[in-house]
């Protein structure tokens, strides 16, 4: 049976609110971590969500942000783009799956989208021994700095054709990582894969590759 829990996750000394789902024989659980601007109820993520439950995959999405901090104003703005921030409240998350009795034993994986994939990949870098894949979707792994020829879990990046900056930034980044990154990239689709289709590429690829090296 299905296993689904709304409640505040402890963090990088805050509590986040989010969303734990485990499926029946559970082999791996993914760490969601949106862009700025969007929140752990996106569509988009909640699709790639239910790809993962049915092949038998744990996801948690949460909100990186508390509700005061999401207020958008001149003091909280930059904590979207804060991947130091970010990735801390990450690695929190990953350490909270490691101790808790129906996750410690489940590797995990990180799927990050727009600035929430470099977080991904910081977060990555930190913990070698406990994060077992990375996807990246329309992501910006080159604000993960230093920290993406760190990343010894298997990554994939998934962005959209039509989306040229942020292409030529993750064709540089496959070509700098040290370790198995895949570029793939989604024919016709833009930055938020909109176009009919897109997203369930997206949801199949991210669903293959944690299926993949979620063992």
């Amino acid at each position: 049976m299905t296993t689904a829990t709304t409640t505040y996750f402890p963090t990088a000394g805050t509590r986040l609110e989010g969303d734990l789902v485990l499926p029946p024989g559970a082999h791996g659980v993914v760490v969601f971590a949106h862009g700025t601007g969007s929140s752990r109820h996106s569509p988009r993520n909640r699709m790639v969500a239910a790809e993962l439950n049915r092949r038998a995959l744990g996801t948690l999405l949460v909100d990186l942000l508390t509700h005061e901090e999401e207020v958008e104003d001149a003091r909280t703005r930059d904590l979207r783009f804060d991947i130091g921030l970010l990735a801390d409240r990450l690695i929190g998350l990953v350490d909270w799956l490691g101790a808790h009795p129906q996750t410690r034993s489940l590797p995990v994986g990180l799927f990050g989208a727009s600035t929430g994939a470099a977080a991904a990949l910081v977060a990555a870098a930190s913990h070698p021994e406990r994060v077992a894949a990375v996807v990246s979707r329309g992501g910006r792994p080159d604000l993960a700095g230093p920290a993406l020829i760190q990343v010894r879990a298997p990554t994939l990046l998934i962005v959209g054709e039509r989306d040229l900056p942020v292409v030529e930034l993750n064709e540089q980044a496959r070509n700098a990582m040290t370790v198995d990154a895949k570029l793939r990239i989604v024919p016709g689709a833009t930055h938020l894969f909109e176009e009919p289709g897109a997203l369930q590429i997206v949801a199949e690829e991210a669903g293959t590759w944690f299926a993949t090296h979620l063992r």
